[in-house]
């Protein structure tokens, strides 16, 4: 199916909350789930869910939601994922993601990481202007989003074994540049996000990549570091 055909599909606006949903959830997601999250009836999701996964905006698969296997646990349900790949329309037609790859291909063979974190932090700061640097996560996941990262709040097990909570980004807006360049264009990102985030404030950038999110996690600031 073509991009503006896929897309078209999320004219629907109930087809929309309920890609919106299962997109934001960063796991598999029942049909009963997505139909109570976005408050409609089991089977009509279920018709939307799947008209989503026909255009490609979503990948579906089945599983036991029980968590139980064996006699007595009940048939597989299907559940439903984000899809992986990209869509996009630009009238007319534009490309620049092969500029941006022709331009990371010469910025890396020439060894200009230094000079693109420099500018990547200063369009950051030029981004937040004069306003004061983030207070807060709170704040940050608003930015965040805002910018299309997709933030989420997660705990991981700090220095006293405490859970820490950091935000975390479900989507890099630089995903298929970062794939092909990723230390040139990781560090790109991360400088980008300390500009937007502000010097000596309560929260910091760092790297932390996992696999299917973006590369940086924002965090409280240590004690000694403002």
């Amino acid at each position: 199916m073509k991009d503006i055909d896929a897309i078209a599909v999320l004219h629907d606006p109930v087809r929309r909350r309920l890609y919106e949903y299962v997109a934001a959830q960063g796991r598999e997601v029942g049909r009963n789930e997505a139909a109570e999250a976005v408050g409609v009836a089991r089977t009509l999701a279920a018709h939307h869910l799947d008209r989503l996964t026909e255009a490609g905006l979503l990948e579906s698969g089945s599983r036991r939601l029980t968590g139980r296997s064996g006699p007595g646990a009940g048939r597989p349900a299907k559940v439903y994922v984000r899809a992986q790949g990209e869509r996009s329309i630009s009238l007319p037609a534009r490309d620049y993601r092969t500029a941006a790859e022709l331009l990371a291909e010469a910025a890396e063979e020439a060894g200009l990481d230094d000079g693109l974190r420099a500018a990547a932090r200063r369009r950051g700061e030029a981004l937040r202007g004069s306003t004061a640097p983030c207070g807060g996560l709170e704040e940050v996941m608003e930015m965040l989003t805002a910018r299309g990262y997709e933030p989420h709040l997660e705990g991981v097990e700090g220095e006293a074994g405490a859970a820490e909570p950091v935000v975390r980004m479900r989507n890099c807006p630089f995903h298929a540049v970062a794939e092909r360049f990723p230390p040139l264009v990781c560090g790109m990102n991360l400088a980008l996000l300390e500009g937007l985030l502000g010097a000596h404030g309560p929260v910091r950038a760092r790297m932390y990549a996992r696999p299917g999110e973006c590369c940086v996690v924002v965090e409280p600031s240590k004690n000694d570091e403002h």
